[in-house]
């Protein structure tokens, strides 16, 4: 390794700079007193902590994901979270004990050992908002909304939200009765929207041809409104569970559209993203300049079983580094004032009050005034000069 490669960071980790910080800055700032305004209540999880615990109740992939390391005080094993999700459910099962609906928001880095997507960061900031305590669909639309809220305010327009339910493709499994293996690889075929694969295997494993049809339908129906009237159809003799989920799918959409008419709704039963680890309705956002979901969400119940206590569960996150790339709103820096760099208390009791009210104040530690140069890395635009009767007043800089 070379001295200049020893300051090169890893593949998918990236420093963030002054511009980029402020909008980074500004967006976490902005989206949490948006949570706090609905009634999110801000919580702050360990980076790090012991494996067994951190991992507990999660899915497979959430363990591929996560750096560990050796604690060297102790000698277990620890992780470094690459999710913060089952850490604020575990907040609310083990630490919290309220009995009603308790809503948490965090916003905070995790690590990914392997990038999620092309381009995507290893090191993310998760935003994000859950509500536990709470099974009906209200719950959910009030989270949907709330995604929608939360892009609003980055300045990300052309949002398509799509809405699925895992519930119809888990309760069609469980009437089909198929074997693990048989689950399993229809599970991936459904995921890749591999149709003839679907057929051919459906085909080879179930008798049933009700169910096999249902199953088969359900692999393609993904896109507009009329993706529900379809599944109503195809599904009315359905399991009961499938035709509750359903009904349940039918209440959001019908709810959110209401609420955010000038958003784009779009469905797919097939989506079954988190499957491990959602139970019931399943949401994204995206936006035609990125190349995946922008914020995802679902339904997660009793997730904190594993923690010993039970409760309904809904959520979702965004990553912050993404959001920001994607805004269109203005992040000024704000402009600066100049002050001498002297112990007068008439100046110093100035400058105080100056940063008390918001202003901006850098002390000129230099001789005499800064060159343009200077002037322009500090974004001044004004300076603090003594006036005539010995006291201080701010005045405009005046161009070089």
């Amino acid at each position: 390794m070379t001295r200049a490669d020893r300051w090169l960071l890893p593949e998918g980790v990236e420093e963030v700079l002054p511009p980029q910080a402020l909008m980074l800055e500004t967006l976490r700032r902005d989206i949490l007193d948006l949570y706090q305004s609905w009634g999110y209540e801000l919580v702050i999880t360990p980076l790090i902590e012991f494996l067994d615990s951190l991992l507990v109740g999660s899915s497979h992939d959430l363990d591929i994901h996560t750096f560990k390391i050796t604690d060297q005080l102790s000698g277990r094993m620890m992780g470094v979270r690459a999710d913060i999700t089952p850490q604020v459910a575990r907040i609310d099962a083990r630490n919290l004990h309220r009995n009603g609906p308790v809503r948490l928001c965090y916003a905070d880095s995790v690590l990914h050992t392997l990038p999620r997507g092309l381009l995507s960061s290893r090191a993310p900031i998760r935003i994000g908002a859950e509500l536990f305590g709470h099974p009906g669909v209200a719950c959910d639309v009030e989270l949907i909304v709330l995604m929608a809220e939360t892009l609003r305010l980055a300045g990300i327009s052309h949002v398509h939200i799509v809405l699925g339910h895992v519930g119809i493709f888990r309760n069609l499994l469980a009437a089909a009765a198929l074997d693990k293996d048989a689950e399993s690889e229809l599970f991936d075929l459904v995921q890749r929207k591999a149709y003839s694969k679907v057929d051919s295997l459906l085909e080879q494993q179930l008798t049933d041809q009700a169910l096999s049809g249902m199953l088969r339908s359900l692999s393609r129906l993904s896109g507009d409104a009329s993706v529900l009237a379809s599944a109503k159809d195809i599904f009315a003799n359905a399991p009961a569970s499938v035709r509750t989920a359903l009904s349940e799918l039918s209440q959001i959409a019908e709810r959110v559209k209401l609420r955010l008419p000038e958003v784009t709704l779009g469905f797919d039963l097939s989506e079954l993203r988190g499957y491990q680890y959602h139970t019931g309705i399943v949401f994204a956002a995206y936006n035609p300049a990125h190349g995946s979901e922008i914020a995802k969400g679902g339904r997660y119940d009793d997730i904190g079983e594993v923690f010993g206590r039970a409760r309904p569960a809904s959520g979702f996150d965004a990553d912050l580094k993404t959001l920001a790339r994607l805004s269109n709103r203005e992040y000024p820096r704000r402009c600066a004032i100049l002050a001498p760099d002297l112990d007068d208390p008439g100046l110093l009791a100035l400058v105080s009050t100056l940063r008390a009210d918001g202003h901006v104040v850098v002390s000129n530690l230099g001789d005499g005034m800064p060159d343009s140069t200077l002037i322009n890395e500090l974004n001044a635009t004004r300076t603090i000069v003594s006036d005539s009767s010995g006291g201080w007043q701010v005045v405009e800089l005046k161009p070089a």
